[in-house]
């Protein structure tokens, strides 16, 4: 079995990945595209998905117009991304950009369907290599999966060293954070 590292330098050089990967549900190569006025809408769709995934954990409920108050607002210091596979929607990304070279990830979704073969790892670590810096990622309690899944996806970041508390956010309440430099 090749290792992370492996997986990163094979990623980095351009080389074919597909060794690494399991295609079995149909993966094809992905692309980020940054959220523009003109695929916005893709981004609010996905993320009224990732607003519902949560909803049991946060307690929100949509509106009278069916929709989920956002958390996260994209722009001034604010980025989105989108996950494109196949010519398909796949999932999201918002990355606050706090200082120089410091970020935090805000939200993150891939489409359930795409889940489970690597490509949320993937997509994290895309970002990562394209922002070097200090990272921030926060879970809220009773995401444990969520906080498995970033775990591992650090871990698995050119074996990245992180930290990890938990603390009583004003906003979301208790929290888990990892924080790791991505260089």
């Amino acid at each position: 079995m090749k290792t992370a590292k492996e997986f990163d330098e094979a990623f980095d050089n351009g080389e074919d990945i597909s060794e690494f990967v399991d295609y079995s549900k149909g993966r094809r190569p992905m692309q980020i595209t940054p959220v523009t006025e003109t695929n916005s809408p893709i981004y609010h769709n996905l993320v009224q998905c990732y607003e519902a995934e949560f909803s049991p954990i946060t307690g929100k409920k949509p509106n009278a117009s069916g929709l989920f108050e956002l958390d996260t607002h994209l722009g001034d210091d604010t980025l989105g991304f989108l996950l494109i596979i196949d010519d398909t929607p796949a999932g999201i990304a918002a990355i606050r950009c706090k200082e120089a070279q410091a970020y935090e990830v805000c939200e993150f979704y891939v489409v359930p369907y795409f889940r489970k073969n690597g490509i949320g790892m993937e997509f994290a670590h895309a970002i990562w290599k394209s922002y070097p810096g200090d990272w921030e990622i926060k879970q809220i309690q009773g995401a444990e999966y969520a906080t498995a899944f970033w775990r591992k996806t650090i871990e698995h970041f050119n074996e990245a060293a992180y930290t990890e508390d938990s603390y009583d956010d004003p906003y979301w309440g208790s929290v888990t954070r990892q924080k790791f430099t991505a260089q």
